[in-house]
């Protein structure tokens, strides 16, 4: 049987010991148990989240998998109702929009290093494959952000007139070409080279300037277009 939150000494109740010391000071453990609140007869909170945290496939103290369970697989542990799953799947896309810009409008792009810290967190743990087209004007600053296409786990149908239409629409005159790999590694395909390459022609055609198409993967991220300078020299 495990020990209550009351048998502890105060200092080292989850309420109590953010309190005295801080948010900085509790454990996913401690964290957790303060959303849950309660626990059972049997088993204290921190126990209950114990259990949550131990579902992680990686055994890591990465809380990433949390954005990823489901309310049926929270709702299989002892103490955990429908509610308390509810709640906790809150938290976590509290968490998610935390993280991402509320307004992306006059952020200047100067690298792909700005891009890959925009949208990292919105994408690298996405299941299915989005493209994502960045609208700039002239002085790289983003007009706008859309969702072009998206598609399973490894692939996406989208053509060049999908792409190239908004642009020319608003008279965007640079664009960015951003999607994810649901593997998590950045490393692009020979198609998603080939995609480069001739959207880069297109986009001439209508005087659109393509300043790079990024890939992103978990917690990393490639510049096709460095990629292709590293390695020709030239595009």
């Amino acid at each position: 049987m495990s020990i209550k939150i009351k048998q502890l000494p105060e200092t080292e109740r989850p309420y109590e010991k953010l309190e005295l010391y801080g948010e900085k000071a509790l454990s996913n453990a401690e964290l957790l148990a303060i959303i849950i609140k309660t626990g059972t007869k049997e088993e204290s909170a921190v126990t209950i989240a114990q259990k949550i945290l131990s579902l992680n496939p990686k055994q890591n103290n990465n809380l990433d998998f949390l954005k990823e369970i489901t309310l049926t697989e929270l709702m299989k542990i002892k103490g955990i109702g429908k509610v308390k799953a509810i709640q906790l799947k809150a938290v976590c896309e509290l968490a998610k929009r935390m993280t991402t810009p509320l307004n992306y409008r006059k952020v200047k792009v100067k690298r792909p290093e700005d891009i890959g810290n925009l949208l990292m967190e919105e994408m690298r743990l996405e299941k299915q494959e989005l493209v994502k087209l960045i609208l700039l004007n002239n002085k790289n600053e983003i007009i706008n952000i859309k969702t072009i296409a998206q598609g399973g786990i490894n692939s996406v149908n989208m053509t060049y007139k999908e792409i190239l239409s908004e642009p020319i629409k608003i008279q965007a005159s640079k664009i960015i070409l951003v999607h994810n790999h649901p593997s998590g590694d950045s490393t692009p395909s020979k198609a998603d080279i080939e995609i480069t390459k001739k959207l880069l022609s297109l986009a001439q055609a209508f005087d659109i300037e393509l300043l790079d198409h990024i890939v992103i993967g978990n917690q990393n991220f490639t510049s096709i277009i460095s990629e292709l300078v590293t390695k020709d020299g030239e595009i």
